[in-house]
């Protein structure tokens, strides 16, 4: 599995910290940028970069960062095929997995810890989708 990682300048920092983290794991990661801090930045180019790649693999899988992660949230689901969910909690990641397959996590930088980014992550990595019928319906329906 591939891992795609994008930040804004709020994000920058939990991004790079996520990254060794992953890669310590053993995850193949790629950072789609921002790759150096720039406070003028614009999060929809990083969502786009990440929403794309995933959006042509099956088994890879993105995290975005931005101050609120709406912003980002926001733009990733405009690709189709993508389900990003907004992530604050351990709870709200395994539920965007095992509910909405979610392909993509959005994380709100000025929100958690990086001890929270860690268990959040965790959390979403390791649920797999419920595959029930009336979840499949529901996916069925948001790209429809």
């Amino acid at each position: 599995m591939k891992i795609y990682l994008g930040a804004d300048h709020n994000g920058f920092k939990l991004k790079e910290y996520v990254q060794d983290y992953l890669e310590g794991k053993g995850y193949k990661v790629e950072d789609l940028g921002n790759v150096k801090l720039q406070l003028k930045d614009d999060y929809p180019d990083y969502a786009k970069a990440v929403a794309k790649k995933v959006q042509k693999s099956k088994n890879a899988l993105g995290i975005l960062f931005c101050g609120s992660g709406q912003g980002m949230c926001m733009t990733a689901n405009k690709f189709k095929g993508i389900r990003a969910a907004l992530a604050w909690s351990v709870g709200a990641a395994k539920k965007s997995r095992y509910d909405d397959d979610s392909n993509i996590i959005c994380l709100p930088a000025w929100r958690i810890t990086q001890d929270q980014t860690r268990r959040i992550i965790n959390g979403w990595l390791t649920t797999e989708f419920g595959n029930k019928a009336r979840y499949k319906r529901r996916i069925k329906k948001i790209h429809t």
